[in-house]
């Protein structure tokens, strides 16, 4: 394997197509472009990286204690294999079309554009924020220890299990597929419209309008916001929350019990078969 210490490259493809094995340690990628494209068994240990694309074709590359500066933006797409630890991502657009993805103790404080139509991807401990549009078609999502700021999040996602999250995020996971949430804040406005088998277990949940045109939908013991207005309608649902609903509207199908409502609106709009049944259950 080819080790490289304490040294600066800029310009375009400085060390392009590295498939032998790379070590950089302490290692400064100034201005340029895909500095580490089409490379493989790669590991970049306290690096600071300042060009576009470094990361791109790459197979199998593991990034610890590094630096990835606004300079940097989409540094890493079109690539397989990538585990990321202990690291400050300063730069928008990252991870597009990449497989197998770990991340652990890593913060993206300008997370814009971020984790686009990629696949089996695993986070622990991470942060982003400023994080519009995150997980827009993803697939196999394993997270666990979250924080997100940004709306528009899981939009057409498939397939994901989140835990222990801090989900500050309007619009999230419109017409997502098969996602399971589990203790977790959901915090936003117009949550998951039209998704299918999203369920939510031990979940607080704020903001109007949430979980409309959903299908096969279950909430477990979770908790509504007062502002988490007009939930449900036109959804098939099974949900039991804990404490009140301020107001449950024209849902399709199936039950609702919670502690106490305040308003159930059932108007000429509601959409057949309209036969759910809403409850109050005492101890809840």
């Amino acid at each position: 394997m080819e080790q490289i210490k304490d040294q600066y490259f800029e310009g375009e493809r400085p060390l392009y197509c590295k498939k032998d094995g790379l070590r950089l340690e302490n290692v400064k990628i100034g201005p340029g472009e895909s500095s580490l494209k089409e490379g493989a068994d790669i590991e970049a240990l306290h690096c600071e990286f300042n060009g576009k694309y470094p990361f791109w074709e790459c197979d199998g590359f593991t990034v610890r204690n590094c630096l990835f500066k606004e300079g940097a933006r989409a540094a890493l797409w079109y690539s397989r294999g990538c585990k990321m630890y202990d690291t400050l991502v300063e730069a928008p657009k990252m991870f597009r079309r990449i497989s197998d993805v770990y991340l652990e103790n890593v913060r993206m404080p300008m997370a814009q554009e971020t984790f686009w139509d990629c696949s089996d991807i695993k986070l622990r401990n991470v942060y982003t924020a400023d994080a519009n549009y995150i997980f827009m078609h993803c697939d196999n999502i394993d997270i666990d220890g979250y924080e997100l700021h940004g709306n528009y999040s899981f939009q057409y996602a498939r397939n994901a299990v989140i835990r222990n999250a801090n989900l500050q995020t309007k619009d999230a996971f419109w017409e997502s597929e098969n996602i399971t949430v589990y203790d977790s804040v959901i915090n936003g406005e117009f949550l998951a419209w039209y998704s299918k088998n999203l369920r939510l277990v031990r979940c607080r949940i704020g903001g109007t309008q949430p979980l409309c045109y959903c299908e096969n939908l279950v909430l477990e013991d979770c908790i509504f916001e007062p502002d988490a207005d007009l939930a449900f309608e036109y959804s098939s649902v099974q949900a039991t929350v804990k404490g009140h609903i301020v107001s449950v509207k024209n849902p399709r199908s199936g039950f609702v019990r919670a502690g106490s409502i305040g308003e159930i609106i059932l108007d000429e709009n509601i959409k057949g078969p309209g036969n759910c049944s809403i409850h109050c259950v005492e101890g809840l």
